[in-house]
């Protein structure tokens, strides 16, 4: 209840999730039937970055400033979304410009502000659900949808311990709910333990199939009180997944690197691995 993402909008981290968000979302929208959508941490849906929160971190200067003039070919259908939208969008913004005329998209936040502010951004749209409850229960009531297809993002704080166990588990909970679905769960990368249990769970526990991790860090992930990188675990990911979001990632890698020439710092890297065979 205390986090709020303002303070974070548009730094790397985000850049990398909502790059492969757009990509994924895309890649459900080649076939013709409707898709639904769940955002179980949703926030506010935009943020002013020159202003407030996001203007005292600062982090949005070495994240998404980096990209917005001449991106490479990997990244230009992510910034061509972001300028469109004039604030820069959270995954809530993203996902409804992309959704179609038969798709559907719910969004849930529990805190009461960003709640407020999320479900006035949204109030005469009908395509838009705005739940105010826990995004972790929200996997078990609003799953499944009607539609076959579709996606549910999972973006928790990571501000509780055992976040990581509670993501695994939501995971398990979706894809036993819904086994059509695209899951799609970000996680930190401060230091290496917490995601190496993090993986092990996934593979290990069982209940999951077709399951591949995608990270990115900007330098040697060896400091636990620092954001060094982040991931993204998908289940179910569609077709050439893998292969795109390699190329997303070397992009993202060489734009936001932190060398001084630009490109990759001292143990920075991306990987596309799977954990989990189909």
């Amino acid at each position: 209840m205390n986090y709020r993402h303002a303070f974070h909008a548009g730094n790397f981290a985000d850049c990398m999730k909502h790059a492969l968000l757009v990509w994924l979302l895309r890649a459900l929208a080649r076939k013709p039937g409707a898709c639904f959508v769940l955002d179980t941490h949703a926030g506010v849906g935009r943020y002013d970055l020159t202003a407030g929160p996001a203007e005292r971190t600062g982090e949005w200067r070495a994240g998404i400033a980096r990209l917005l003039d001449d991106p490479p070919p990997e990244l230009a259908d992510y910034v061509a979304l972001v300028k469109a939208r004039g604030l820069y969008p959270g995954s809530p913004a993203l996902i409804r410009a992309l959704l179609r005329p038969q798709d559907r998209l719910a969004c849930c936040e529990l805190h009461p502000e960003d709640h407020a502010a999320l479900q006035h951004g949204f109030r005469h749209d009908r395509q838009v659900a705005v739940h105010r409850r826990d995004g972790w229960e929200a996997l078990g009531a609003l799953l499944p949808p009607a539609m076959a297809r579709g996606l549910v993002l999972i973006d928790p704080p990571y501000e509780a311990p055992g976040e990581f166990e509670r993501v695994a588990e939501g995971l398990r909970t979706a894809a036993a709910r819904w086994r059509t679905g695209v899951l799609a769960a970000w996680y930190p990368i401060k230091h290496r333990a917490p995601v190496r249990g993090f993986h092990a769970d996934l593979r290990e526990t069982g209940g999951l199939r077709d399951v591949v991790a995608a990270e990115l860090w900007l330098r040697a992930p060896l400091d636990p009180a620092r954001l060094n990188g982040c991931g993204l675990v998908v289940v179910n990911p569609p077709y050439r997944f893998e292969a795109e979001a390699r190329g997303i990632l070397a992009a993202l890698l060489a734009r936001l690197g932190e060398s001084d020439q630009g490109g990759s710092g001292v143990g920075a890297g991306f990987a596309a691995e799977r954990l989990v065979d189909e």
